[in-house]
């Protein structure tokens, strides 16, 4: 696989890794509440009204399900045209745990097709755009910080 597949494979991998510890620490502090006691159902039928606390939330969560569905769409229709398999299980993991997940975990799986069918080296990603995932990975990691800290 080509080196520039290979970074790109590590960075959705890391994104996967932060986003499962970081939303597993989420679910399991709320799944531990007193309120969700009751059991699974009762939890998750509580998780999605408390993401109707407030306009910010009702905005984010709305926000994440619509990318959520186009993110869907999308690994369907890409696995169908390039035949990776098991596309449904990214997405009952994405509906299970997190979309932040599954989604890196699609593209890792992309990725490693694509090397297998090309078989060749790909262009390489010019310093500015490296740069610029870079501040983008920074501007997340902040605001994922506000809420947390928050």
């Amino acid at each position: 696989m080509a080196r520039n597949r290979q970074y790109l494979c590590l960075f959705y991998g890391l994104v996967a890794t932060i986003a499962l510890i970081a939303v597993s620490a989420g679910i399991l502090g709320h799944f531990r509440s007193a309120e969700s006691l009751a059991g699974v159902g009762a939890a998750a039928v509580r998780f999605m009204v408390d993401t109707q606390v407030n306009p910010a939330s009702r905005t984010v969560t709305i926000d994440l399900l619509m990318l959520s569905l186009a993110a869907m769409t999308f690994m369907v229709l890409e696995a169908r045209r390039l035949g990776i398999r098991f596309v449904w299980a990214y997405i009952l993991l994405g509906f299970a745990l997190a979309i932040s997940v599954a989604f890196p975990l699609f593209m890792i799986a992309r990725e490693r097709h694509l090397a297998w069918q090309e078989g060749g080296e790909s262009a390489p990603l010019a310093p500015a755009d490296c740069l610029a995932i870079a501040a983008l990975s920074a501007t997340v990691v902040v605001l994922s910080g506000c809420v947390i800290g928050g």
